[in-house]
């Protein structure tokens, strides 16, 4: 396994290839956080960078990270410790946007010519929203809300990452790693450990109930979508919420409550054999034997960390499963 590691230097002309202690770790988190390299470089004459400088990282030529030095840390031994970020670290500005009539997509591209960034793929969100004030509000929490009432109101679950120095936004439809009889898959010998996790504690909904302010009526107007079963079953999980002008209330109660009302699953593995295909936004099959539970489907990648040394590359991953909310 062949490692390559490029720093830009200061004047951005050149670029040196440090030695690297081993032990490069590259994390991905699905939502609201940009992609993390981690990794310490012998501190040497000839080797001079600072905050700012691109970082790209590859194995055996194959493109695993490009971002930008944010954090150095030294001690009394002779390695510098360096945090770099991918492009996504630049969405934690804050601004005020207007928009109206966009689609989730649509206002990424916005975001992105406005802020200078690199964008890749972008596949269609198709749902518009009416119109929005994101007011004093990173760029990361805009973009993440037109996700959300994308999903709310009809269904479709996006994911928004960087492909070594370009946005993408991809529904995780497309997001699943390998093709047809040769999908990625953890099983008993892929992994080390698990920890599987069962609970109706959160973002779990049985009853929704909305409401609108009909002005042009004077009353308020209520929109109810509830199952019974579960409701016997659980006790009352209510998610309430009001609506704005142009929205179809009876149409979003139902999609919410299609999309909430189920138990969540997560599931933490460590020790997994390293694939650089998975990220957080990923889709695995998972065929494991969870304490008498078997599960052998597609799991949604919310986290994963990537450690590479020598002659080893592992995971940790953190799924959610076949049932799953944004």
């Amino acid at each position: 396994m062949e490692i390559e590691l490029f720093i830009e230097n200061d004047r951005g002309t050149n670029v040196y290839i440090p030695v690297v202690e081993e032990g490069i770790e590259w994390t991905t988190e699905r939502k609201g956080t940009p992609g993390k390299l981690m990794f310490k470089v012998l501190r040497e004459k000839d080797c001079q960078f600072s905050e700012g400088r691109a970082v790209r990282m590859k194995q055996n030529g194959e493109n695993i990270f490009f971002g930008f030095i944010f954090k150095k840390q030294q001690s009394k031994e002779s390695f510098i410790t360096v945090t770099a970020y991918d492009q996504l670290r630049y969405l934690k500005n804050k601004d005020t946007i207007v928009y109206e009539n966009q689609t989730a997509d649509q206002l990424l591209t916005m975001i992105a010519a406005k802020y200078a960034l690199n964008i890749g793929m972008v596949e269609p969100t198709e749902y518009r929203i009416g119109s929005r004030i994101e007011e004093n509000t990173s760029l990361f929490e805009m973009i993440q809300n037109a996700l959300d009432l994308t999903l709310t109101n009809n269904g479709s679950l996006f994911v928004l990452y960087d492909d070594f120095g370009k946005l993408t936004l991809r529904n995780i439809a497309s997001m699943r790693v390998g093709k047809d009889n040769t999908y990625f898959m953890v099983d008993e010998e892929t992994g080390q450990d698990f920890d599987y996790t069962t609970s109706i504690d959160d973002n779990t909904y049985n009853k929704i109930k909305l409401t609108y302010d009909n002005e042009d009526t004077g009353k308020r107007e209520v929109y109810i979508a509830q199952d019974m079963e579960h409701i016997n079953q659980w006790g009352i999980l209510q998610h309430f919420d009001t609506l704005k002008k142009g929205e179809n209330g009876q149409a979003k109660a139902d999609a919410l409550l299609k999309l909430y009302n189920k138990k969540t699953r997560n599931l933490k593995l460590t020790g997994v054999a390293g694939d650089n295909r998975v990220r957080a936004g990923s889709m695995i099959i998972v065929n494991l034997d969870l304490g008498g539970l078997k599960v052998r489907n597609f799991m949604l990648v919310e986290s994963c960390k990537h450690t590479y040394k020598e002659s080893e590359h592992w995971m940790d991953v953190t799924l959610r499963g076949g049932e799953f909310v944004g």
